[in-house]
């Protein structure tokens, strides 16, 4: 069995419209948000082996915070070049290359290639994977090459706005 977490940063800032795209930070709502499903993370008890972000900072500073929450030490999240741009056949090809001893893996990165990859894998559509939202897709397989279209199972799709959809006062009623 194996197990990857598709995070998508958290939400960025466009206030410096001077900054370079790979530059921009995460805003205000990005800020309380990351910490946010980090927290979620650490009580689902994800645990990735392996963290892998894009370059961006947006990205970085979501895998720092996330990181943090669930106890992943910060110097072990590897940076991918790739991963800032790629879309579905470069991320298929980043997995295909991980290491077979790793079982779980979180990629940490950008839409429009997430909501793509989450597609792709499970052949369930979503219609976005949004700012800090993640989705766990396990796969029936022993080698991350066997890793293909449509022979993942999405167990967990979580996002900010749902969890205060599901706090709401009244909910469940």
């Amino acid at each position: 069995m194996k197990t990857i977490y598709f995070l998508r940063h958290a939400k960025s800032s466009w206030k410096d419209a001077e900054l370079s795209d790979i530059d921009r930070p995460l805003n205000k709502r990005g800020r309380e948000n990351a910490p946010l499903i980090g927290r979620l993370m650490r009580k689902l008890k994800v645990k990735p082996q392996l963290i892998i972000s894009s370059p961006s900072k947006r990205t970085m500073t979501t895998a720092l915070i996330v990181a943090d929450k669930i106890g992943y030490q910060e110097k072990n999240i590897k940076i991918d070049m790739d991963l800032y741009g790629a879309n579905v056949a470069q991320v298929v090809e980043l997995i295909h290359h991980l290491d077979d001893t790793l079982k779980n893996v979180m990629l940490v990165g950008h839409n429009p290639s997430f909501t793509l990859i989450v597609d792709y894998f499970t052949g369930k559509p979503i219609d976005n994977l949004p700012t800090s939202g993640f989705v766990q897709i396990n796969f029936d397989v022993k080698s991350w090459r066997d890793v293909k279209a449509k022979n993942g199972e999405m167990v967990l799709f979580e996002y900010p706005k749902k969890m205060a959809e599901e706090t709401k006062p009244g909910k469940n009623v």
